[in-house]
């Protein structure tokens, strides 16, 4: 199984349109296609569209070790507002990693390599393996 196969197992990113491209160790890409289901009253995307991006791109990193990880804390800065046509990736960094916890950081582009968010996150590593094994 691929890193990819198991993540959609993610159904609330899954049926969020998340699509999960890149998987390295400590590492990982994810791509959100804005259309109009994700748009709030304003007409801009929902940040919590933002934030389910960025979420899927945390977990794919912070799980490419091979050990389950959840996160402990997230926090997300918006910076630019994104809309219908645009496209945001999420590229999710690891900063830390120790035996039981790990720090990440993601920050969101758009299609122009506009930075949209950032977001960082802490996560708690749990002593069980994924069904996945990642590249170097």
């Amino acid at each position: 199984m691929t890193a990819q196969e198991f993540f959609k197992n993610d159904l609330f990113a899954e049926n969020a349109g998340v699509v999960l491209l890149e998987v390295r160790k400590g590492y990982s890409k994810a791509k959100l296609e804005i259309k109009p289901e994700h748009l709030n009253a304003g007409a801009r995307t929902q940040g919590g569209a933002i934030f389910t991006l960025a979420d899927l791109a945390l977990a794919a990193a912070a799980n490419s070790h091979g050990t389950l990880a959840f996160s402990l804390s997230s926090t997300i800065t918006f910076l630019r507002a994104s809309g219908p046509g645009d496209t945001l990736f999420a590229e999710a960094r690891e900063r830390y990693i120790g035996r039981s916890t790990g720090c990440y950081q993601v920050d969101i582009t758009n299609q122009d390599g506009e930075l949209i968010a950032t977001f960082e996150s802490s996560v708690f590593r749990k002593d069980q393996k994924v069904p996945f094994e990642v590249q170097e």
